[in-house]
């Protein structure tokens, strides 16, 4: 039998497949993979039944349909002041993590470094990979998880080529400050870098934190795409309808990478997609609010366990420390506990080079019922959870 390609050598199965499946596996609560337990707006799955009803079941554009790229348009345009051509600066994926794909295809060359905020969405890893490229970590350290320019810079070499950039950050749950998204900016325009900046998470900000597109900051706009999805705006994950925008020449070259990935995106979908931009500007605002109560849920829950807690300033997720319940090892700490407790939650290792810095991490969802967050936080109070 023939062998895999070398390009999957070192590229495990999503931490978030094998978490999962062992959640339904054991009958745990998963408080693990980042997906919602309700969906988002009733009008919104209407509009995608009337599409389907109405015979919008064909090929949409592969640069998607002028209806949602209009609306993506206006939404930078009135969340962000930034002014878009939605017929060149706008491209729509099959979620942001086909845009991720896209874009790294399209920029990186075998040999080119990427430099990436560690710890990282697994799917960087994997796709910095297939492209050849060549990951550059720059770690964002427990506890705070702030950026550091001066480690940023020292991770540039005359082979980087790009900056791949997540705010707000997931799994760490930072928002990057206007500081610090100032410093990658300078760096990105001394060293005349393309940036990829993943924004699925731009909405789900608390507390007084805000979110920045780093494209709106001087000399950012030409050099960068930027990425965001309906599933974490609008509680539809499993739709997968995302897209890139930013200057024409950019968006092209994701386009002609993304044609060859899926080539079009699920055409009735992108018409309800539509319209939630269109008409639903107050569900995230909505689910923002909800979710910050959530946050807080969980992250008081977990203070009554023996471990440190992250109070996260956006996204779904809560990072602990386990060291202090005798667990030097997230991994093997998230192996245990279905069985120890019935919840299943993420080793955040799987999301580092640099394995000591996240190898006593855990990561925890937020994003589900109230009353499943009570349900778990009841079963690991009860349970024996010290190594």
């Amino acid at each position: 039998m023939a062998s895999t390609a070398k390009r999957l050598d070192g590229i495990p199965t999503t931490i978030f497949t094998e978490m999962s499946a062992l959640a339904m596996q054991t009958g745990a609560i998963n408080l693990g993979q980042g997906f919602p337990d309700v969906d988002g707006p009733g009008s919104v799955v209407e509009r995608a039944v009337t599409a389907l009803r109405a015979g919008e079941n064909q090929y949409a554009p592969g640069i998607g349909t002028q209806p949602l790229r209009e609306a993506i348009a206006a939404h930078q345009a009135r969340h962000y002041g930034i002014d878009l051509d939605p017929a060149t600066d706008v491209v729509v994926t099959t979620g942001a993590t086909e845009g991720i794909a896209a874009a790294l295809l399209a920029f990186v060359d075998p040999g080119d470094e990427v430099v990436v905020l560690e710890p990282y969405y697994d799917s960087y890893l994997a796709m910095i990979a297939f492209a050849g490229g060549v990951r550059r970590p720059v770690t964002l350290r427990a506890p705070g998880f702030r950026l550091d320019p001066d480690e940023l810079k020292a991770a540039i070499t005359d082979r980087t080529k790009l900056l791949l950039i997540n705010t707000p950050h997931n799994p760490t749950g930072s928002v990057l400050t206007r500081d610090e998204l100032q410093a990658i900016a300078d760096v990105a325009n001394e060293h005349d870098l393309l940036v990829v900046t993943d924004e699925v998470y731009e909405h789900l900000v608390f507390d007084d934190h805000e979110h920045i597109p780093l494209a709106t900051l001087p000399g950012m706009f030409e050099r960068t795409v930027t990425l965001s999805s309906a599933g974490k705006m609008f509680s539809f994950t499993g739709w997968k309808i995302g897209w890139a925008t930013g200057p024409a020449e950019l968006v092209r070259a994701v386009l002609g990478a993304k044609q060859w990935l899926s080539f079009s995106s699920g055409t009735p979908l992108q018409a309800a997609v539509a319209h939630a931009l269109d008409e639903e500007p107050g569900f995230y605002d909505d689910l923002t609010r909800s979710l910050q109560g959530r946050r807080d849920q969980l992250c008081a829950g977990l203070a009554e366990l023996d471990v440190d807690v992250r109070v996260p300033e956006g996204t779904y997720f809560v990072t602990t420390d386990v060291r202090r319940l005798g667990w030097p090892d997230g991994d093997a700490f998230c192996r245990a506990l279905p069985e120890r407790a019935g919840v299943v939650a993420i080793p955040a290792q799987a999301f580092y080079d640099d394995l000591e810095a996240g190898r006593h991490l855990v990561r925890w969802a937020f994003c589900k019922e109230p009353d499943v967050i009570t349900a778990g936080i009841d079963r690991l109070v009860a349970a024996d959870l010290h190594a």
